[in-house]
């Protein structure tokens, strides 16, 4: 089996440690903007470790948005390489744990409506695109059948 290796970033390990301690009773929300966040578990590409990221949650139906955005930073989080060598996650949304299969959406009829909803759940997203030159990323998380 895969060795963890938390976040080094101090906000994000102890987000998922107190997501996954409390069961997904407890910090299911951005810091504390009141806005709710899943955690996505993920296989590293180049060790081969897990992983454990706080994103935002964008629902499209059963399925989850997952937006690349790092801030506007102009390169993509670490995350985004992973799941493109990698697409078999799990996704926590408070206390239901599933396992998900993720695509990078490239149809750009698909991405703009995904980008919406994005936008929707969290403004910010916005923001972000005109921060940075590269185009932010998007994913679909589907349940695995």
């Amino acid at each position: 089996m895969a060795t963890y290796i938390p976040s080094p970033r101090d906000w994000v390990r102890e987000q998922v440690e107190l997501y996954e301690r409390s069961g997904g009773t407890q910090g299911t929300t951005l810091r504390d903007t009141g806005l709710p966040v899943i955690i996505v578990t993920h296989t590293g590409n180049k060790t081969g470790a897990i992983r454990k990221t706080p994103l935002m949650r964008v629902k499209d139906g059963d399925n989850y948005v997952l937006v690349g955005s790092q801030g506007g930073a102009p390169k993509h989080p670490f995350w985004v390489h992973n799941l493109r060598v990698n697409p078999a996650v799990e996704i926590r949304d408070h206390t239901v744990v599933q396992p998900m299969r993720v695509r990078e959406v490239a149809d750009e009829a698909e991405r703009a409506r995904l980008w919406d909803l994005a936008v929707a759940a969290y403004p910010p997203y916005a923001d972000y695109q005109k921060r940075t030159t590269r185009k932010i990323p998007v994913f679909l998380a589907e349940p695995q059948r």
